[in-house]
């Protein structure tokens, strides 16, 4: 009978096949996280992009409501420029609040945290766990 080539390795033959084993594992998940922490850091960027660029409409409605409402209260009854530049002024606060929510969403611890690669560490864990057996 002839044995299976699996069947005549040493102990040292496996244990190294282990050793490599692992530690190519442990290369392929160190990759993975580096590459879900620079995804994360690109979504605070992001994050950090929309809160800026809503603070900035923000300012920009609060100098036009101001200015709309100076204009407002000087010609009280009548309807000219200055309801118009109150439109626009809420309009463009509205826009700021909309940009200012999607980045506080955006930056949320949870919304950071490297979900695939823990759930592929948990589940490597579970394999091998499952081979030592």
């Amino acid at each position: 009978m002839a044995a299976e080539p699996h069947e005549s390795r040493s102990v040292p033959d496996l244990l190294i096949d282990l050793l490599r084993e692992i530690r190519e594992l442990v290369s392929t998940e160190s990759r993975l996280v580096r590459a879900e922490i620079s995804d994360k850091v690109r979504q605070v960027e992001m994050g950090g992009g929309s809160i800026a660029a809503g603070a900035i409409c923000l300012l920009v409605a609060l100098i036009t409501l101001t200015g709309a409402l100076v204009s407002a209260v000087a010609h009280i009854g009548d309807m000219g420029a200055g309801w118009a530049a109150l439109i626009v002024g809420v309009v463009i606060a509205l826009i700021g609040v909309a940009l200012l929510a999607k980045g506080r969403s955006d930056l949320k611890p949870g919304n950071l945290m490297p979900k695939r690669s823990a759930h592929e560490l948990r589940e490597d864990t579970r394999l091998a766990k499952e081979q030592t057996r």
